[in-house]
């Protein structure tokens, strides 16, 4: 039997998440509840969100209690802002931070708190088996909906990981794109799974667009002017997602070289939510010595929290 847990609690813009992690590593529960987001619609704002997971947390910690067998957390890992980063803050965390606070009240159990950042790198490292990189430098993408950075991993420790911004996009983000050309096409937000399947199913091949980095930084808002320009031309949603997501997996690309042409050869750890996406995975993967979480640990979760909480109150357990 598994003699400690670590609670993980993470309250993103779209994802209520709490994970439960066994002092052996074991990952005993990952609850996902996804926040509603009206037909049409391209998003939430911090209210609607904030109010979301404070509806959401109950019946997930109720969920999460049924597999303690009765123990309570050794330790709680919260995501408490978005990046590492001065000023980094964003509303919806508040509800997590509220959740860890009541339970280590109740339970005694230490809080460490991280950035949700430091979460997702921390999925991916575990999601992937790379505990050999912590204590480490190395280079790592976050890639969602809120965040598309290229980042300098310095360290680890009960803060996390020490991290240095080197780049990314200078406009709107990967996931952002994704979403607002699946919507434009009809789909669901978020529209990531459903432009992947689309994708999937194209037999045309899609025009090709170059997206050049420099100074390690891109300006990817041209992609959706395009793949919109497209979908106008065509009306072929399957060529449209194959085309918006071979160009961001190739933006990421020249990114990752860009990288490698300034550092010299590297290992990349490629997290964030639209990193799950089997063909820009696929098109990384055949470039460079890259490390992936399984689609379950790219998208927001709290696994990554809770692991980071293991780790820090285990002096560093891999």
């Amino acid at each position: 039997m598994v003699d400690r847990v670590y609670l993980g609690i993470d309250t993103s813009n779209y994802t209520t998440s709490v994970a439960l992690l066994g002092s052996d590593g074991s990952l005993i529960a990952n609850i996902k509840r996804p926040l509603p987001v009206k037909q049409g619609e391209r998003g939430l704002r911090q209210a609607d969100a904030l109010f979301a997971h404070i509806k959401n947390l109950p019946p997930a910690m109720q969920e999460a209690k049924e597999y303690l067998a009765g123990r309570s957390p050794a330790a709680i890992g919260v995501s408490e802002k978005p990046r590492n980063a001065e000023g980094s803050y964003m509303p919806c965390f508040l509800a997590g931070i509220s959740a860890a606070e009541s339970a280590s009240a109740v339970t005694g159990a230490k809080i460490y708190r991280f950035s949700h950042q430091c979460g997702h790198i921390m999925a991916a490292l575990y999601g992937s088996g790379r505990f050999d990189l912590l204590g480490k430098s190395f280079a790592a993408f976050h890639v969602s909906g809120g965040t598309t950075e290229l980042i300098r991993v310095h360290s680890s420790s009960a803060e996390g990981f020490r991290t240095e911004l080197l780049g990314g996009t200078k406009d709107v983000n990967a996931g952002q794109i994704i979403d607002r050309v699946g919507v434009l096409m009809g789909l669901s937000f978020p529209a990531g799974p459903a432009m992947e399947e689309l994708a999937l199913r194209n037999t045309k091949k899609p025009p090709v667009r170059r997206i050049r980095e420099t100074d390690l930084s891109v300006n990817l808002s041209g992609v959706e002017n395009l793949a919109a320009k497209l979908y106008a031309e065509t009306g072929d949603r399957s060529l449209v997602a194959d085309f918006t997501l071979r160009t961001i997996a190739g933006a990421l690309i020249s990114l990752s070289e860009g990288y490698e042409n300034r550092y010299g050869k590297s290992e990349f750890v490629y997290a964030g939510g639209v990193i799950s996406n089997s063909i820009i995975k696929s098109m990384l993967a055949g470039r460079f010595a890259a490390s992936f979480a399984p689609p379950a640990l790219s998208a927001d979760n709290a696994v990554g929290v809770a692991c980071l909480a293991r780790y820090a109150d285990e002096g560093g357990a891999g």
